[in-house]
C-alpha cells in the first residue's frame, strides 16, 4: 500500500480496547486496556475500515516483518546462498546455520509481530461483515467492504503461511483476542494440515470477494498496491502446494498426505484462472523487472507482474525495509554485504542466462559511485535489491541512509507459471500446458520473446521427474 495512511497502524489500537500481545507459541494473552473507543465507531464508514485494513498491511513489513527478518535473516544457508560469517552470536548468525535456541534474540519480536497480524486480520474479519453498510450501503460501498474482508482473510493467510514455515505446527487462532478470551484463551497447538485447511477455505471465501486488477477502478477504488484477485489465487496455490507437499512433522519424520493430489489440483486450478485470465503478464526484461521497477520505486506496473508486495516507506524500522542495504553490493563501503551467492549456484546458470547478473552481483561500487570493483568468486552477493539501483530518488554515494523504500516481492507472475507447472507435471506429467509456463519463464531469462517458442531455450523430451528437477534447479 503506497499511501500515507499507511503508517497509521497504530488506528489498530483503536480498535481492539484490548491490545493482543503473543510472546511465544505457550506463552500468554496479555490484554490491556487502552481505549474507550469501540469497534463500532472504527466499523462505521467505509474511510474509517480502510484505515484498519492498512493496520493489517502494516504488519508485513519493518525490521521485525519483511524489512529484514522475515526476508534477510530467516532465508539464508541454503543451496544458493550464505549468510553472515563468524561465530556464533545467539542471533542472527545462529538462525542461518540452524543453530538457533529458544533464547535467540532474533525469534520472539519476528513472532510477535506475525501474531499481531493475524490478529488485527481477526478484528476486521469479525466486524466487517457485521457494518451496516455491509448488507445496506450502497453498490460501491458494498463492493468496497467486500474486498476489504477478502484482503483481511488474504493478510491472515499470508501470516500464517510465513510462520508455519518457520516454526511449524502453531496455534489455532481465528478469533479476535476479546471472543477467544471467551472461550479458549489459551490454545494449544495443532498440526498444520489443520491450518492450511482453514487457509484454503478462506481464501475461496476470499477470492470470491476481491476484485481483479482491471475492476477496482469499478467499484470506486484507486489502482494501487492492494491485493487483488490475482493475488488471492496465487496465495491459495502456494498454500495448497505446502498442504499437499512434504514437511518435517513433529515426529521427525519428512512425509506428506496420502491426499496431496487433492492440493496439487487446488494449486493448479488456482493458477490456471490467473494464466486464462489475462490480467497478469510477465515483464518482457528480466533486469528492467528488478532494475527499473522494483528498485526504481515505479508506481506503476503495466504488465502485473508483482502481484503481491510488502509496501515500505518512511525510512524508519516500523515500516520500512533494509533491502539493498543488509544485502546486495556496496557503494562507497556503505552497506553490509551480509549474503552471498555460493559459486555452485552461480555456476548453476548458463552463461547466456539473463538472470545470473541480476541474482549475482559480482562487484562492489566505488567513492564516486558508478565504478564497478570486481569481486572473487566467494565473495558475489545477492543482486536483485542494489543500492546502486536505486532511483527516484537516486541514493547519494556519500549517504549512510540504510532504509531504501524497497518492496520485498511476496509473489509475482512467474511464481504462478512455475506453480502451474509444477501441479500440471505432479498431476499428469510433462503436458504441452505445463511446457509452455515454464519456457515463457525461460524464455525471459534467455532474453528471448515470452510467447513464441523458441527451441534455443525451450525445455522438451524430459520424464516427469526430470521436468521436476528442472523446476526446482
Amino acid at each position: 500500500m503506497n499511501t500515507k495512511i499507511f503508517n497509521r497502524f497504530a488506528v489498530m489500537m483503536i480498535i481492539t480496547g484490548l491490545l493482543f500481545l503473543l510472546a511465544g507459541c505457550k506463552k500468554y494473552l496479555d490484554q490491556k486496556p487502552i481505549t474507550e473507543v469501540g469497534s463500532d465507531m472504527v466499523f462505521s464508514d467505509v474511510a474509517s475500515t480502510y484505515q484498519a485494513i492498512a493496520g493489517v498491511y502494516s504488519r508485513l513489513v519493518g525490521d521485525q516483518g519483511f524489512g529484514i527478518r522475515l526476508s534477510l535473516y530467516y532465508t539464508v544457508d541454503n543451496d544458493e546462498t550464505q549468510g553472515p560469517t563468524g561465530g556464533a552470536d545467539n542471533d542472527r548468525r545462529d538462525i542461518a546455520r540452524y543453530t538457533a535456541t529458544s533464547g535467540n534474540a532474533q525469534l520472539e519480536k519476528p513472532f510477535n509481530q506475525l501474531f499481531q497480524g493475524i490478529e488485527y486480520a481477526n478484528i476486521c474479519i469479525d466486524n466487517i461483515p457485521k457494518m451496516n453498510l455491509y448488507t445496506n450501503g450502497t453498490e460501491q460501498q458494498k463492493k468496497q467492504l467486500q474486498r476489504m474482508y477478502g484482503e483481511a482473510l488474504t493478510l491472515r493467510a499470508q501470516f500464517y503461511l510465513e510462520a508455519i514455515m518457520i516454526w511449524g505446527d502453531l496455534p489455532q487462532h481465528f478469533q479476535p483476542a476479546y471472543a477467544q478470551a471467551a472461550g479458549n484463551p489459551f490454545p494449544s497447538r495443532v498440526d498444520r494440515d489443520t491450518l492450511y485447511s482453514q487457509l484454503l477455505a478462506d481464501l475461496k471465501t476470499a477470492e470470491d470477494l476481491v476484485p481483479w486488477r482491471n475492476e477496482v477502478g469499478a467499484i470506486g477504488d484507486q489502482t494501487d498496491e492492494r491485493i487483488t484477485k490475482g493475488a488471492v489465487k496465487g496465495l491459495r496455490a502456494r498454500i495448497a502446494l505446502f498442504r499437499g507437499g512434504y514437511s518435517l512433522r513433529q515426529d521427525g519424520t519428512i512425509k506428506r498426505g496420502s491426499d496431496y493430489l487433492t492440493y496439487y489440483k487446488i494449486a493448479r486450478d488456482e493458477c490456471n484462472d490467473i494464466i486464462t485470465s489475462g490480467q497478469h503478464n510477465l515483464n518482457p526484461s528480466y533486469k528492467s523487472l528488478w532494475k527499473d521497477q522494483v528498485c526504481g520505486h515505479a508506481v506503476t506496473d503495466p504488465d502485473g507482474e508483482l502481484m503481491f508486495q510488502a509496501s515500505a516507506i518512511g525510512l524508519t524500522g516500523a515500516e520500512d525495509t533494509k533491502l539493498g542495504y543488509y544485502n546486495g553490493p556496496t557503494v562507497n563501503g556503505k552497506g553490509n554485504k551480509s549474503i552471498n551467492i555460493l559459486p555452485n549456484y552461480f555456476y548453476l546458470f548458463d552463461s547466456t542466462d539473463l538472470r545470473r547478473d541480476v541474482t549475482c552481483a559480482a562487484y562492489s561500487v566505488g567513492a564516486d559511485g558508478s565504478i564497478k570493483i570486481g569481486t572473487a568468486i566467494v565473495a558475489i552477493c545477492d543482486g536483485k535489491y542494489r543500492r546502486d539501483w536505486v532511483t527516484n530518488p537516486i541514493i547519494d554515494p556519500t549517504s549512510s541512509v540504510q532504509y531504501l523504500g524497497l518492496k520485498w516481492q511476496i509473489l509475482r507472475y512467474s511464481d504462478v507459471l512455475l506453480m502451474f507447472a509444477e501441479a500440471e507435471n505432479e498431476i499428469n506429467g510433462p503436458t504441452a500446458a505445463a511446457y509452455n509456463a515454464i519456457n515463457m519463464v525461460r524464455r525471459r531469462g534467455f532474453g528471448k520473446p515470452i510467447n513464441s517458442p523458441d527451441a534455443t531455450v525451450d525445455l522438451a523430451g524430459l520424464s516427469k521427474t526430470t521436468f521436476f528437477l528442472a523446476l526446482v534447479r
